[in-house]
């Protein structure tokens, strides 16, 4: 790994090992590679790969950076993503599945980009569909964020199971989680965001191979402070990232700012 882009400060939380980084530029760069060089040694060793990805604010700058990087070969790459509003189309400006094709499908093809359907019919049919999709081959690497109330994916306090006995259900958005979306330019007001969203557990996004957590900015302070010095509980659901030994968090100055 380049230390052009190297971290300022490393510790653990428990099995968790955290990278304070001097600022979000270097995050982005030095996350990129990681994950471009995970890729491509999972290629190299096993001829293909799986992946899930985030969408947020939080996960754009080391997108771009990783599209850019080259030196993947993504027609053997099979990604996912983590979750998705229901009852919103595919073409809707605040859909994941929007978002996703316009910063990776697009710009990489993948050999498949499985999405979540949020405009299905029958959800807890389509949890079943998307779940047997995720079981039918080991995920390599998991890519996240933590949201301001340290939810994972749309495991919000209220409906986050740690033990969670399913891979995709459907939830109810808590207020804190919706007013993000709102705040980050996603829809006009609290009323405008989906009630609900189809979304991967806990549990689920911990199966990946390599789980690697991007949490940068100001706002993220305090839930990255809950959950590295906080009880690991579904109160912080980030907080689980501290049981697995093959997670990894990356924060800058400005998230790291309470610890």
């Amino acid at each position: 790994m380049s230390s052009t882009h190297a971290p300022v400060r490393s510790f653990k939380a428990d099995a968790l090992d955290v990278h304070v980084f001097a600022s979000q530029p270097d995050l982005a760069s030095y996350v990129a590679l990681d994950v471009r060089n995970h890729l491509a040694e999972t290629i190299a060793r096993n001829g293909s790969a799986a992946a899930i990805l985030a969408t947020g604010n939080s996960q754009i700058q080391f997108l771009k950076n990783l599209v850019a990087l080259g030196g993947i070969d993504w027609s053997k790459v099979t990604l996912f993503h983590m979750d998705e509003y229901l009852g919103i189309a595919a073409d809707h400006p605040a859909s994941f599945r929007h978002y996703m094709k316009h910063r990776v499908e697009s710009l990489v093809k993948p050999r498949a980009f499985h999405y979540i359907h949020g405009d299905c019919d029958l959800p807890h049919v389509e949890c079943a569909r998307y779940t047997a999709l995720l079981q039918s081959q080991a995920i390599d690497l998991c890519c996240l964020g933590v949201g301001e109330n340290g939810h994972l994916a749309f495991n919000d306090p209220h409906v986050a199971r740690l033990d969670d006995s399913e891979w995709v259900k459907l939830v109810r958005l808590d207020d804190a989680c919706k007013m993000q979306q709102v705040k980050e330019g996603h829809f006009p007001s609290l009323e405008a965001v989906p009630p609900y969203a189809i979304t991967l557990t806990l549990p689920a996004l911990m199966t990946a191979r390599k789980v690697v957590c991007v949490a940068p900015e100001k706002r993220k302070a305090v839930p990255v402070k809950n959950m590295l010095q906080g009880p690991v509980n579904s109160l912080c659901p980030a907080s689980i990232l501290r049981r697995n030994p093959a997670a990894v968090l990356l924060i800058d100055a400005d998230s790291a700012s309470l610890l």
